[in-house]
């Protein structure tokens, strides 16, 4: 009776060469997953920061106040332009604004954004 011969290679280019999964492993990985709502509140999170001018705005929030019109000063935009920006952040829930009088002063709503932000800034790619 003849043997059969099974040929194993290595993968490469990151791709497996046989068509195989470890059912234990595949239901952990399932389990880590978080629910669609949470990717789609995280997506929306990575999505208000993919813009180059809400992100100068986050680190020129960062450890202070500011008005809309210091920040267009310290972007070189219109208030218009920075109110609108500004406007995204506040609805992703990553700046706040108090009133005063006519002016509009603007921080962080919690360190946590910039924490991601310097994790991200420090990633070796």
């Amino acid at each position: 009776m003849a043997q059969q011969v099974i040929r194993v290679r290595r993968a490469e280019n990151g791709e497996c060469e046989v068509n195989a999964f470890d059912p234990q492993r595949v239901r952990r990985a399932l389990a880590a997953l978080p629910p669609e709502r949470e990717l789609e509140r995280l997506l929306r999170l990575f999505k208000a920061l993919g813009s180059p001018t809400r992100l100068r705005l986050l680190f020129a929030l960062d450890g202070r106040e500011l008005c809309v019109c210091d920040l267009a000063q310290v972007l070189g935009m219109s208030t218009s332009a920075v109110s609108q920006e500004l406007g995204r952040l506040r609805n992703e829930g990553l700046v706040t604004y108090r009133p005063e009088g006519k002016m509009a002063y603007y921080r962080l709503a919690s360190g946590k954004i910039m924490a991601l932000i310097r994790a991200a800034k420090n990633h070796k790619t």
